[in-house]
């Protein structure tokens, strides 16, 4: 089954966000676009976790859908319907802000998660270390590395990816405040980083071009801040439409 599918999205708990962002429009805008699988951004959010279990079921393959009730009523036949259904997956970004090696580092990354109960465990843990109330998008005083640690204790099955990771001030190999590898960041769990976000800064022929790199999967998404920015960048799949489909792809 071919498909495109968008990780990296935000909610109206994010700073500069549109406030218009709800599950009923990033469907709509999904369909439109044909983006038929979309993050649903921001679960570490209280409020926002409780709309996404409000809003959104289980599919059966580590997936989510829209509860019929909420699926909008359009006047027009979304293109994405007539190819596959649409979908969400369960993801956030973290900030992560820390002194590292004496010298202040900042990498965003971006997580996924297979079911709810995870993402509430790992929420739960986050909130123990630092503020996820503030911003739907929460900084947190967290080594990257001890970051993976924490997810990897909640679920196994769930995914770090660095987000944009040539961003000059937020990203892993940011030239302002990351470090020189992938290595460097997560150390010794390192090995459970298989993809990378090339972000809006670069695409994937300039990331091939760097011959370190070549072992990873890398991966293109919106990071989108209102709806209509849905699928502006994002990730053509062949494969069964399933989290683990999608992870082992």
């Amino acid at each position: 089954m071919s498909f495109i599918a968008d990780f990296h999205i935000h909610s109206p708990y994010s700073r500069a966000t549109s406030k218009d962002l709800c599950f009923e429009t990033l469907y709509q805008w999904a369909g439109l676009k044909g983006v038929s699988l979309i993050g649903t951004g921001d679960f570490t959010h209280p409020a926002w976790l409780a709309e996404i279990k409000e809003k959104l079921i289980p599919d059966g393959k580590g997936l989510f859908k829209l509860r019929d009730e909420s699926i909008p009523s359009l006047n027009i036949k979304l293109p994405c319907e007539n190819l596959t259904p649409i979908r969400f997956i369960i993801t956030c970004e973290i900030s992560n802000i820390y002194k590292y090696e004496g010298k202040t580092r900042k990498v965003h990354n971006l997580i996924c998660m297979p079911d709810f109960d995870s993402a509430a465990r790992f929420a739960n843990k986050l909130n123990l270390i630092g503020n996820i109330r503030s911003d739907g998008r929460p900084i947190l005083g967290l080594d990257s590395r001890d970051l993976l640690e924490v997810l990897l204790e909640t679920s196994e099955e769930a995914v770090l990816v660095p987000a944009h990771i040539w961003t000059p001030w937020f990203s892993v190999l940011g030239s302002k405040s990351g470090f020189d590898s992938i290595e460097e960041c997560y150390r010794d769990l390192s090995e459970h980083i298989f993809a990378l976000e090339t972000g809006l800064s670069s695409d994937p022929p300039m990331n091939w071009m760097v011959s370190k790199l070549d072992g990873y999967t890398l991966i293109s998404n919106s990071d989108a801040h209102s709806a209509p920015r849905i699928g502006r960048e994002a990730n053509l799949f062949d494969c069964e439409m399933s989290y683990n489909a999608i992870m082992n792809a």
